[in-house]
């Protein structure tokens, strides 16, 4: 079994969920110049729908209180039912 290490993240950013619009409020489809955020913070358990810089979406199902290492560029609002999602950064 792999181990994974937390590093303490130096600043977070309310999520808005929106299927356009990236957490650094571009619109770009691939997130070239997007800085993805480093993991998703989940207040509310439910699905989170995450996209990555190369575009590609992932569902994951997640419990209150859980951090999501997922290096994403948006989470899209539709199919997404987790609430309180904060984007954390190293």
């Amino acid at each position: 079994m792999a181990l994974l290490t937390i590093t303490p993240f130096s600043r977070w950013a309310d999520i808005t969920k929106s299927d356009t619009v990236n957490l650094d409020g571009s619109v770009s489809a691939t997130g070239a110049k997007v800085k993805p955020c480093d993991a998703i913070y989940v207040g509310g358990a439910g699905i989170v729908v995450a996209v990555m810089s190369n575009g590609t979406t992932g569902a994951f199902t997640a419990v209150a209180g859980e951090i999501l290492p997922l290096r994403a560029i948006r989470v899209n609002s539709t199919t997404t039912t987790a609430t309180l999602l904060l984007a954390l950064y190293l």
